[in-house]
Formats: C-alpha cells, sequence, structure tokens
C-alpha cells in the first residue's frame, strides 16, 4: 500500500453479481466500521470520501507466497493460506528463538515493520490458531479458549453458520452437547470435520510450499555477522551438526543449499542461497568446507547476516569406511574419496556438466560410440570398445566437407581442401567401411555407408576422412572430414 494511503480510509473492490463488493480495508477504514463483504455504496454512505481500488487475487495469491517463503526462517514447514494467511509448523523450532511467545513476537514484529497489518497466534492444531488469530485472543492457545469463539472461527460456509444460528447454536462450546450423529446427518459431514481438527481429533497436516529437506541445521546470531572469517566459522559449525546427522541415519549428502538472511532483508526477498553438488554421497565437514570457502565470496552481507540455515537436499546411502591404524583411510576407498573432492572442485569451478567420463557405448558410428556419465557414477562394467580399431581422440561436429581428388572410387584421396587450405595425401589407409544402424534410419547426418580412411599430408598431420555413400558414376562422390588422429 502506498505510504500517502495508509492514514486515509481505504478499501480494495471486486465485482460480484454486477455489485462492486469490499474485499479488504485498511486500519482507518475499518474503524469508521467498513469490512469486507459491504457493497461499495454503503461503504461510501459511512465515508464519502473513501479511497478504492481493484483487487489483484493473482498479485495477492503471489505476495502472500514470498511471505510463506519468507517465514522458512522460523520453520521449513510454511503454507499459504489463502487469502489472508501463513500457516506455519513450528514443532521442534520454537526453542531457537527463546519460546513461542519470542518466536511470535519476533514474526509479527518483523511484518508490521515491512508494512503489513499482522496477528500471530499458536494453537495445538492449524485449525484453532486459525480461529484464535481472527475470532479469539491470540495469547490464548488453551482448548477451552476455542469454546467462546463464534462458529465462523470453524472455517464453515456461511450457510452452515447459519443453519446452526436457526437452531440457536451461536459459539463453538454449543456444539459439545450435541449429538454428533444429528448433526452430521442434518449439516453433512463437514461440520463434524471442521469440529475434530479444530480439537485435534482428526489430523490436518499441513503442505509445504517447498520440499522439507530431511536434514537441516539452523544458527542464529545474538549479533549480526559480516566478516568472511565469522561467516566461515559459523558454516563450518553448521556442517558439523548436519554431518552428524548424516552419519547417524548412514547417508551422506548429494547437494547441500546454505541460505543466508540479512539483518536487513524484506519480506518479499529471497535470501541469499547457495548451492553445492557433490559426485558422490559425502559427510567430511572438512572436505565440504573447503568445497563451500570458494562459494562464500558470493554472499552480500550487507549490514550483516543474523540467520545461517544449511539443509541437504539431495542425500545417498554412505557407509561406515574402514580406515588404518594411524587414523587414514585405506585402500581404494581412500583414493576415491580423495579423487572425488578433486572432481568436485573441478564442478565448482568449471561448471557440473563440464566434468564428465565418457564411456563405451556399444556403437559403431563414431559420434555415438561414447556416452558421457558422471564421474564418480559406479557403472556395471562397460563392453570394451573394439579393438585394433584405430579411432581419433577428436571428433568434429558435425562432420565438415571437403573437396576431395582420388583416381578411383575405393581409393584414397590424393588431395583434399578443407577451409580453404590444400592439403596433399602422403600416406593412406582404409577403407573402412561403416554402415548407419538400420533401426536408426540414415543416421544423424542422413548417411547411410560410409568408407573411412586415415590420411596423413605432407606436413605430418593426421586425419580421418569419409566418403558419403556407395559410388555412383553420375553423382560426385561427397567426402567429410570427421577427426584428427594426432
Amino acid at each position: 500500500m502506498p505510504p500517502e494511503l495508509r492514514a486515509r480510509p481505504f478499501v480494495l473492490l471486486r465485482t460480484e453479481r454486477q455489485r462492486r463488493v469490499v474485499v479488504a480495508v485498511n486500519r482507518a477504514a475499518a474503524m469508521l466500521g467498513i469490512a469486507p463483504g459491504h457493497t461499495l455504496s454503503d461503504a461510501r454512505a459511512l465515508e464519502p470520501a473513501l479511497e478504492v481500488a481493484e483487487a489483484t487475487p493473482e498479485a495477492d495469491a503471489a505476495l502472500l507466497g514470498r511471505v510463506a517463503d519468507w517465514a522458512r526462517r522460523y520453520s521449513p514447514w510454511t503454507a499459504a493460506d489463502e487469502p489472508d494467511g501463513v500457516v506455519i509448523d513450528i514443532t521442534g523450532c520454537a526453542h531457537l528463538f527463546e519460546g513461542e511467545p519470542a518466536l511470535a513476537a519476533d514474526l509479527t514484529g518483523r511484518l508490521r515493520t515491512a508494512g503489513f497489518a499482522a496477528r500471530a497466534a499458536i494453537a495445538d492444531t492449524p485449525a484453532a490458531a486459525w480461529g484464535l488469530v481472527r475470532f479469539g485472543s491470540p495469547e490464548q492457545r488453551r482448548r477451552e479458549a476455542l469454546d467462546g469463539l463464534p462458529l465462523a472461527a470453524l472455517r464453515l460456509p456461511a450457510e452452515i453458520v447459519e443453519g446452526l444460528h436457526a437452531l440457536g447454536l451461536r459459539r463453538i462450546g454449543d456444539l459439545h452437547a450435541m449429538p454428533r450423529a444429528g448433526l452430521a446427518a442434518r449439516f453433512g459431514a463437514r461440520l463434524m470435520q471442521r469440529y475434530d481438527q479444530a480439537f485435534g481429533r482428526l489430523d490436518e497436516p499441513i503442505s509445504p510450499r517447498r520440499p522439507v529437506p530431511d536434514h537441516r541445521e539452523r544458527l542464529t546470531f545474538a549479533e549480526p555477522i559480516a566478516t568472511p572469517e565469522s561467516i566461515a566459522g559459523a558454516l563450518r559449525h553448521l556442517l558439523g551438526r548436519l554431518c552428524k546427522g548424516l552419519e547417524a541415519a548412514g547417508q551422506g549428502a548429494r547437494r547441500l543449499r546454505l541460505d543466508a538472511h540479512r539483518t536487513d532483508q524484506r519480506v518479499d526477498d529471497d535470501p541469499q542461497s547457495l548451492t553445492l553438488g557433490t559426485s558422490r554421497p559425502a559427510r567430511d565437514p572438512a572436505v565440504l568446507a573447503r568445497l563451500f570457502a570458494p562459494l562464500l565470496e558470493r554472499i552480500e552481507p550487507g549490514p550483516g547476516l543474523e540467520t545461517l540455515v544449511l539443509s541437504a537436499t539431495e542425500t545417498g546411502p554412505l557407509s561406515a569406511v574402514q580406515t588404518a591404524i594411524d587414523g587414514e583411510e585405506g585402500g581404494e576407498e581412500g583414493n576415491d574419496d580423495k579423487l572425488a573432492e578433486l572432481v568436485d572442485r573441478l564442478a565448482l569451478r568449471l561448471g557440473e556438466r563440464a566434468v564428465l567420463r565418457l564411456v563405451p557405448r556399444e556403437s559403431w558410428l563414431p559420434e555415438r560410440c561414447v556416452a558421457p556419465h558422471p564421474p564418480m557414477e559406479r557403472l556395471p562394467a562397460p563392453k570394451p570398445w573394439p579393438a585394433g580399431q584405430v579411432r581419433p581422440l577428436r571428433l568434429l561436429t558435425p562432420p565438415e566437407p571437403v573437396e576431395a581428388t582420388a583416381p578411383l572410387p575405393d581409393d584414397p584421396p590424393l588431395l583434399f581442401v578443407w577451409r580453404g587450405v590444400p592439403h596433399r595425401v602422403r600416406r593412406a589407409e582404409g577403407p573402412e567401411r561403416i554402415e548407419c544402424e538400420w533401426w536408426r534410419g540414415q543416421g544423424s547426418l542422413g548417411l547411410a555407408v560410409r568408407d573411412y580412411y586415415r590420411v596423413e599430408d605432407d606436413g605430418g598431420r593426421r586425419f580421418w576422412l569419409f566418403r558419403a555413400g556407395l559410388y555412383r558414376p553420375d553423382e560426385p562422390p561427397r567426402w567429410f572430414l570427421h577427426g584428427f588422429l594426432g
């Protein structure tokens, strides 16, 4: 809301059945008695100078989602509760904020500083918290506090509430003495479902907006930190705690995410995040800290960081490793760990897709006879490449056409021109005929048959050429350069 409108009565409108209806009000409008559900004419009667604007449900839902994501600083289990709420499961998290009252005060204080009108209630069930924050006192959390709330606090449709009012039932406590079978028969299962959810007799799981990692550690600082040394020290502390949990579960981290929350972070801003991937499951804090070190330079602490959250977003099984008598990991496992750290360092510098291992693939086509795989991934023993067949170390993708001169159709070329440069052939071997796999059609080059030659020019450079297709007297032969032999 623009700051100049906060002190003036202001409402949001939408059209319902050809009527302009109020859907949201600010504090100044609420003090005049204007409430959601009023028509524009009724609201104008209470305040002729009322400021109005069109409601944008899509933008409101997007903002609510960002607030729910921001609330992950308090718990990973957050979800938007449209149209105007966020539900947070703080089980096991309140002690990180010195208790539930302090957590609620911190939450509402930050939202109000950001310009939101906010209330928070903590209860044993999501339904009870929903009712208390909207119709009761947020300071009350005992189940008895629900008895005095209106029936609308059960999140019931308006027609069910009106039907209960017709029976003289006004408060939630009035339902305790009523027969369940009679209420269900008259108003449907929805009434008893909401009633049981409020009192914890029926579970109401929260579906978080983002997947909740099984292993997550959080560190909140009494004073903001900003120096590289303090950030690195905090990360080492988090890694130690996280790796202990991974070891107890027999797991190792495949992907880690570090979220850094600044003191000046706005509600609709995402935290600064660093992502680290490993070539295989790992849980050595020292190794992971070395891998994170170059990434920490990307964090901009600004006035300071108040919270760091480290999550293992992807994990894999990792059993205990036998160590030698001197405490060092021995055998192939130790060598594999050093190789994995090297691969991870290269992947951080060059990108994960740039560090691969080529393994044989059963195909005679040069462009298909190898397949890329993650460098540390264990694979079944692949079949070796055909023995005795010389292949170039570097292939051109795709092969480049050349102009070649050959005395006979099956003879190697005497001269070829590639990229405008002539090459006189001094030695040649071939041909080696390779036919495309029939089940793949004509292949990526549209060529069913290729006759390959290994040639060496008068400068000692060696090339791999092929003639495309069978010889036809009425068509000139087509020649291509496919690779370099050294």
